[in-house]
């Protein structure tokens, strides 16, 4: 291994748009047609491997000092993940279903058991399944999906890393396969509601979902009942609570058209609802011989219920009885046979509304601490119960049965965490004034009792983008942070939806700059209060978050000790003019049309990669996946080697690809593990004066 940095060619390459002149040195690392190639990682130009390869050496022998710290890290957040994987039965019709992971495991062992006693039966051996591979990872739609009639078992595998998932039906009882494998499935799935067929999102060579095609759930001919053929479209697809539909729904970052399926007739050709109308979003629930609409329509920026005639559920027929209230984000709902739940965003934090079938006042679920996190659970329609989960930076994940008819909450199980007190802790919510008068949440985890005096080191995270609001969730990671003196803060910046759609809205196409700003202004409010120090923050995101780190960086490079980019979203500029990436078309709604020469300019003023310059930078860690369909790995080596150019405070910027991984990163719980422990083992070297590494042992903090 080498401790001093590649040399990275420079092959300059001219792009013009506008009349505007873009010299890029670095194009050479991004090879064409790689969105078509990535299942197949062995047709990398031989250079550009090796380039990589050389830059993996690299931080290796740069972060060397920090691997017993890692390993420390590592068996911390080993031993305190330790049963995170296991789960509380969920009940569908007689039987108990529910997963876990063993000890020594990667991969989730999925079981059921009798309600009424019996031997335990084994849907799926995620750990045998992934034995022999360099990648396996189960799309989240698997954890849910035995057949209506519980006779059936399917799954999704994505066993390459490239995000093309391999569908799978199996006969319970046998344990045999029921038909052919589905290749080049989406992940997302559904059997009919007489569990007769299976329905599944088909992902086409460069990586779009477009097609949804019915085959015999025992296997048997595909066809195709569904085509999306605007690129700018993606699909989902699901099984309605009440068992009544098949949803099929069509949706961008701010409009979305749904087909239905009828649970009478589960081989018709699926019924539009209502025609697309840009700006308009919504989606249904079949309710007790109703359908519920959630909608924006109307101006309901955070949206409101609507009452559609079952027979007829266009818009005509909409009647309203939930209003659109500002300041309540109606996210998510669930219909019951006697209830219907919706779950609301209120000053960033979630709430569950419970309303009866036969009227009466509505039942409101609310927790004491200050940011905390609500996820709905099971899907079971004749039940009085409502499995909810609960969890905040310092409390471990909880599972509650609430009974809604007479308002019973029982924890079902809760996580156990070796060694872990929560009176050690404290979560706190801060509010930050961004330079436009908005105010932007902080999430704040620290040891209780911490002196607020400016000298903590202090871990920030940010997303802000597409409308996805970052949940204040248990860190077992965060948590050997905060015990060796840290502090851990999720920024909640526009871009996100923590305070609704609006939220995600202010940061759209040419006002995307306030992503940035507010994370800025996050930064500036924690080190105004005590919490910690400029040169003291090391910030992480990934993926689109990129965009808030490299930005941040370039702005205000004096306010950070190190920054974490996780297959970064950098190189906007020249991404947002690749048709070939499946995430662009779809992107226009969100960052704007490039073709607009406004727009164009608005996105060269802010993508990180363009707007590197010479500058005192902190030091960088950028991590990407060789077969990462969504932002290709060039991004996080051309910015690298930028800003490595560029920076003129001589600390290290270092390139981490995964070889054998795409955008999800490694798939195995002790893999996801051995990362956390690298990144916060780079947050500790990177927050300390490097001579520092040369005197001490390395697990010190």
């Amino acid at each position: 291994m080498s401790d001093k940095p590649p040399v990275t060619p420079k092959r300059p390459s001219r792009s013009e748009w506008f009349g505007r002149v873009f010299v890029d040195d670095y194009a050479w690392i991004r090879q064409p047609d790689w969105f078509n190639e990535l299942h197949e990682p062995d047709l990398l130009d031989p250079e550009i491997r090796a380039h990589l390869q050389a830059e993996n050496a690299y931080s290796d022998a740069v972060l060397a000092p920090t691997d017993e710290l890692q390993a420390t890290l590592f068996d911390e957040m080993m031993r305190r993940s330790a049963g995170g994987g296991d789960t509380p039965p969920r009940i569908d019709g007689s039987w108990a279903y529910s997963s876990r992971i063993e000890p020594g495991a990667k991969h989730e062992r999925l079981v059921r058991s009798p309600v009424d006693g019996g031997p335990e039966q084994l849907l799926l051996d995620a750990e045998a399944e992934a034995a022999g591979k360099s990648y396996y990872r189960l799309s989240e739609f698997t954890l849910a999906h035995p057949s209506p009639d519980q006779r059936l078992f399917a799954w999704a595998a994505d066993e390459a890393g490239d995000q093309h998932f391999r569908l799978y039906v199996k006969d319970i009882a046998t344990q045999a396969l029921a038909g052919s494998v589905i290749e080049s499935c989406y992940g997302e799935f559904a059997f009919s509601p007489d569990s007769r067929w299976l329905y599944w999102v088909w992902r086409d060579p460069v990586s779009r979902p477009t097609k949804v095609f019915r085959r015999p759930a025992m296997g048997g001919e595909d066809v195709l009942i569904y085509e999306e053929t605007d690129p700018g479209f993606f699909i989902a697809l699901e099984r309605l609570s009440s068992n009544a539909y098949v949803s099929i729904r069509a949706f961008n970052g701010e409009t979305s058209e749904v087909w239905l399926i009828p649970a009478s007739d589960p081989t018709a050709a699926p019924a539009l609802v209502e025609p697309r109308r840009e700006g308009v979003f919504y989606e249904l629930e079949y309710w007790n011989d109703r359908f519920v609409v959630r909608t924006n329509a109307d101006g309901a920026t955070d949206y409101k219920l609507m009452i559609a005639d079952p027979a007829a559920p266009g818009a005509a027929s909409w009647h309203e009885w939930v209003p659109h209230r500002p300041g309540r984000f109606i996210a998510q709902v669930r219909a019951f046979r006697d209830h219907f739940v919706r779950l609301e965003w209120v000053d960033a934090n979630p709430t569950l509304i419970v309303s009866p079938a036969i009227g009466g006042p509505d039942q409101t679920l609310v927790e004491a601490e200050p940011a905390y996190d609500l996820t709905l659970g099971g899907r079971a329609y004749d039940t009085a119960i409502l499995r909810y989960t609960y969890q905040s930076p310092a409390t471990p994940p909880r599972w509650i049965d609430y009974n809604m008819a007479n308002g019973e909450r029982t924890v079902v199980q809760s996580q156990v965490i070796d060694g872990f007190d929560p009176g050690l802790y404290e979560v706190r919510r801060l509010v930050a004034p961004a330079p436009d008068g908005e105010s932007v949440p902080i999430t704040v985890l620290m040891r209780r009792g911490t002196t607020l005096d400016g000298h903590a080191p202090l871990y920030l995270y940010a997303y802000g983008s597409y409308g996805y609001s970052v949940t204040p969730d248990f860190s077992a990671p965060n948590l050997s942070l905060v015990d060796r003196g840290w502090i851990a803060a999720i920024a909640h910046i526009r871009g996100g939806g923590e305070k609704g759609p609006g939220w995600y809205q202010q940061a759209q196409s040419t006002n995307k700059k306030v992503s940035i700003t507010d994370f800025i202004a996050s930064a500036e409010h924690l080190i105004a209060e005590g919490y910690t120090g400029a040169g003291k923050i090391v910030s992480h995101s990934l993926s689109a978050g990129g965009i808030v780190i490299g930005g941040s960086v370039n702005l205000r490079p004096e306010l950070w000790a190190g920054v974490i980019n996780q297959v970064p979203f950098v190189d906007v500029l020249n991404s947002v003019h690749d048709t070939k990436n499946p995430l662009i078309p779809a992107a226009y709604a969100v960052w704007g049309d490039p073709a607009d020469p406004a727009v164009f300019d608005y996105i060269a003023s802010y993508s990180p990669y363009e707007n590197i310059h010479a500058a005192p930078y902190p030091a960088a860690l950028a991590i990407g996946g060789l077969l990462d369909n969504r932002v290709g790995y060039w991004e996080s080596a051309k910015w690298v080697a930028r800003l490595r150019e560029m920076s003129t405070s001589g600390r290290p910027m270092l390139l981490r690809i995964n070889m054998t991984a795409g955008h999800q990163g490694h798939a195995g719980l002790s893999d996801q593990l051995h990362q956390a422990a690298f990144f916060r083992a780079f947050a500790i070297w990177a927050a300390q004066p490097q001579e520092a590494w040369a005197h001490k042992t390395p697990s010190a903090s």
